[in-house]
């Protein structure tokens, strides 16, 4: 599939996902995705505004260069490098998401905003799959999906992916998470 350009707001990271501070990072980027969306309760309403649901959170995930390095198929988690991000509307520009930025900053500061950022990204031909169940097992889908690509004569372009949170952690059973896994891909 060709995914087209969207925009986000990011924040970058590193470590375990499974750890205390990762949950931080995710609440930062609810707080401004909700301040969006209420914004036209606190009497701002941008050009184009339409009521939504808010999108799901994301991640690109990819290991650090040391763990490349000693890779055997297998890593550790406080090896992994992310940028999580959420979806905005096509209401959104730079001068209203720093302006979100900017009150949410003074209405509950937290050390983490100043992370963030606005960005537009575009991740091309892909192929993607829903994955059903624990995290663990996302490299059976991974295999899937490389099959996949290869018999319609592409490759992966690298150990990069983006995962696509449909499902929220902490309030489905493990196995009945379910998470869109994306690839980048090229033709062979």
């Amino acid at each position: 599939i060709q995914i087209p350009e969207y925009k986000f707001f990011t924040i970058k990271g590193t470590g375990n996902p499974n750890d205390d501070y990762f949950s931080e990072y995710i609440r930062v980027l609810y707080s401004l995705s909700y301040a969006v969306k209420m914004s036209i309760k606190k009497g701002i309403e941008p050009k184009g505004y339409f009521d939504y649901t808010v999108y799901p959170l994301e991640g690109v995930w990819d290991i650090n260069e040391e763990a490349k390095k000693k890779f055997d198929g297998k890593f550790d988690k406080n090896d992994l490098i992310f940028k999580l991000m959420i979806r905005q509307p096509d209401f959104v520009d730079e001068k209203f998401a720093m302006m979100i930025l900017e009150r949410t900053k003074q209405k509950k500061f937290n050390v983490l905003l100043d992370n963030v950022k606005f960005e537009k990204i575009t991740d091309g031909v892909c192929v993607q799959m829903m994955h059903l169940g624990s995290y663990d097992n996302e490299p059976e889908s991974f295999n899937l999906m490389e099959d996949f690509a290869e018999n319609e004569n592409y490759s992966r372009i690298s150990k990069v992916h983006r995962e696509i949170y449909i499902s929220d952690a902490r309030k489905v059973a493990t196995e009945k998470l379910k998470t869109v896994l994306r690839l980048k891909i090229k033709k062979q």
